[in-house]
């Protein structure tokens, strides 16, 4: 199955969206959930798996839904086709937490990306939505994020939403990026991931900034978040229960406070 050439535009500045044109016989997948608005000639279906050509047949299909059930997304995903045999129909999608919708040319990529698990938003029909497990024990059992990410393989558009606001980087051969773990949005599969030890004991327990972080080794593209959903989340349940900023990363809590006031 050929990769569908899809038009598109980003809307909004934190809260944004993304809209899809599509031609008559085109379609896009989305994440379950994320449907913002769609044009009347849209036909939504849920289909098991991603659709993608990789996955046809029974054992294709279940293998797919298997890899998206690994990453704790659901077994289906959503495809919007154009129904309409002569005119350009839209669909929207919008994420669930602010932050950014990065559009991801697969083809200018070396048709692979890695990226975190639900980052994924939407894609052209024909983008194979898979698992990619990290290389390196160290990532996989300390890095905070899992052992498994998502990989978006094809040559066609990719849209990924990630929490805060995004920069790109590009590493050259050997340049290393040191990154709080929950902070890797994606990344090309030629950068070297791995997760390091803080360093001393006091920083590790009273920095605040958790025991581990990111290595990113070059060459190969990263893509960063500013505020990953978990750092949210974490201080929206702190202070609901009436804790402090300062408490956050420490793995002693307020108990380590005590130390830090010295």
């Amino acid at each position: 199955m050929a990769m569908d050439v899809v038009d598109y535009r980003v809307y909004g500045d934190d809260m944004q969206f993304v809209e899809i044109e599509l031609d008559p016989g085109e379609a896009a997948i989305g994440e379950a959930g994320t449907m913002f608005y769609m044009e009347d000639g849209i036909q939504m279906e849920t289909i098991f798996g991603d659709g993608s050509a990789s996955q046809t047949g029974i054992f294709g299909k279940l293998l797919g839904a298997g890899k998206r059930l690994v990453t704790g997304e659901s077994l289906f995903t959503t495809m919007y086709s154009n129904q309409d045999s002569f005119t350009k129909r839209r669909v929207a999608f919008g994420a669930n937490y602010p932050g950014k919708i990065v559009p991801m040319d697969l083809s200018q990529l070396g048709g692979t990306l890695m990226c975190q698990k639900e980052a994924f938003l939407c894609a052209a029909r024909g983008v194979s939505l898979g698992i990619g497990f990290q290389r390196k024990l160290g990532a996989g059992f300390f890095g905070g994020e899992g052992f498994i990410l998502q990989k978006l393989e094809g040559d066609g558009m990719a849209f990924i939403h990630a929490g805060g606001t995004i920069i790109e980087k590009t590493l050259q051969p050997g340049q290393v990026l040191r990154v709080d773990t929950g902070c890797v949005a994606a990344f090309t599969p030629d950068v070297d991931f791995d997760i390091q030890f803080v360093g001393g004991i006091k920083t590790a327990l009273f920095g605040g900034e958790g025991i581990f972080f990111a290595t990113l080794r070059g060459p190969g593209k990263v893509w960063l978040q500013s505020l990953p959903f978990s750092r949210l989340a974490n201080q929206v349940v702190s202070t609901a229960m009436g804790g402090s900023k300062s408490e956050q990363g420490s793995v002693l809590g307020s108990f380590g406070n005590m130390f830090e006031k010295d």
